[in-house]
């Protein structure tokens, strides 16, 4: 059984490394809902072993599955994948997932946030989620890492660091009145240094228009290294993701890191902008409880919302007119990784995307497994 720690993380001498540091493996779980996933998840299913495939040619991968999919799960999947019984409630591993933080002598530990499906009875996306809450839990336990229980209702897509004590956050998200609603910024500040281990938090606005997480920063900006973020961007000034883009872009060039450096920023186009087809919300099951797919609304699609992994980034494959640049760019960013881009419409349709349903756990004094 996981020990449940009493203090917090940055008093233990622990920090969140950033995701370019090395990885002992990758977690993901598996969808299966249908009144989220069109035509009874299969579809996303396909989707999500791609994912698992192109991660795993740079580091072991993990996937959680209810017991009635593990057979097919188990069928879909590379032998190379460690299929795991685990029950949850929908499939986004970034969010309730542990975030895991390392100790300068190279110990792992986790921290597990309080999760409430991105606002509970006020704006959550389903109900019940009792089971995503325990998710974190049931990872640690089989990677025999220590738990932190952080008093914070928060969800791993809402925070990048850099590793060496800077935090990249959305006002939008840790702000919400759904999400923690006894709580200022300043309380919000001090648990999010107590448990990541960061000393300084750049606070962004909005973040992509319509992303039903309420902002994530994952899908907005994230570090490609200390010193650097990447952030998605349009030129189209009448689209609502250029105000957003912008005011970010404003915010971090008038910011400091915590060692005092000014943020070199490098823009990633957007694709799109892209709808929700009719056949394919004919597809998903509407169920009470459930957010509703709606035939044309926008979709938050972004490509800042790939996956570091050891080696490798693996990056959505979203629209034909903008996957090359992208994926151009990517490489200048990244020139010692190799980019691997897999079809991520599926994904994207559930409301979220690569980062969203993978979590990595930080290789610590392991080394890579």
């Amino acid at each position: 059984m996981t020990r449940t720690l009493a203090g917090t993380p940055a008093a233990d001498g622990f920090r969140m490394p950033g995701e370019f540091e090395p990885h002992a493996g990758c977690w993901m779980l598996w969808p299966e809902r249908p009144d989220n996933w069109r035509e009874a998840a299969r579809p996303a299913q396909l989707a999500f072993a791609q994912v698992a495939a192109a991660i795993a040619q740079f580091e072991p991968v993990s996937v959680g599955v209810s017991g009635p999919h593990y057979a097919a799960a188990r069928a879909l999947l590379p032998e190379t994948v460690r299929v795991v019984e685990m029950a949850h409630d929908d499939a986004w591993m970034r969010d309730v997932g542990p975030t895991c933080v390392v100790s300068g002598r190279g110990v792992v530990r986790g921290v597990d946030w309080r999760f409430n499906a991105w606002g509970g009875l006020a704006g959550g996306l389903y109900f019940p989620w009792d089971q995503d809450d325990l998710v974190a839990r049931k990872v640690l336990e089989i990677e025999r890492l220590e738990r932190y229980r952080a008093p914070l209702v928060n969800e791993g897509g809402a925070v990048h660091v850099d590793g060496e004590g800077t935090a990249l956050v959305t006002e939008e998200c840790l702000l919400n009145a759904n999400r923690n609603p006894s709580l200022e910024r300043t309380d919000v500040e001090r648990l999010l240094r107590e448990y990541l281990g960061v000393s300084q938090i750049i606070w962004l606005g909005r973040g992509v228009f319509n992303d039903e997480t309420g902002g994530h920063i994952d899908n907005l900006a994230c570090f490609v290294r200390p010193g650097e973020v990447c952030l998605t961007w349009t030129d189209r000034e009448r689209d609502p993701q250029h105000a957003s883009s912008l005011d970010a872009w404003e915010r971090l060039k008038d910011a400091r890191d915590a060692r005092g450096r000014r943020l070199q920023v490098t823009r990633l186009p957007m694709p799109g902008p892209l709808t929700l087809h009719a056949r394919e919300a004919a597809g998903v099951i509407a169920r009470e409880g459930t957010r509703p797919r709606t035939a044309g609304e926008r979709l938050a699609a972004s490509y800042v919302n790939f996956y570091i992994a050891n080696g490798g980034i693996v990056m959505p494959l979203l629209d034909r007119r903008t996957d090359r640049a992208a994926a151009q760019r990517l490489k200048r960013l990244f020139p010692d990784r190799r980019v691997v881009g897999v079809p991520a419409r599926e994904i994207l349709l559930g409301g979220g995307n690569i980062h969203c349903i993978t979590q990595q756990i930080p290789a610590g004094g392991r080394g890579r497994r």
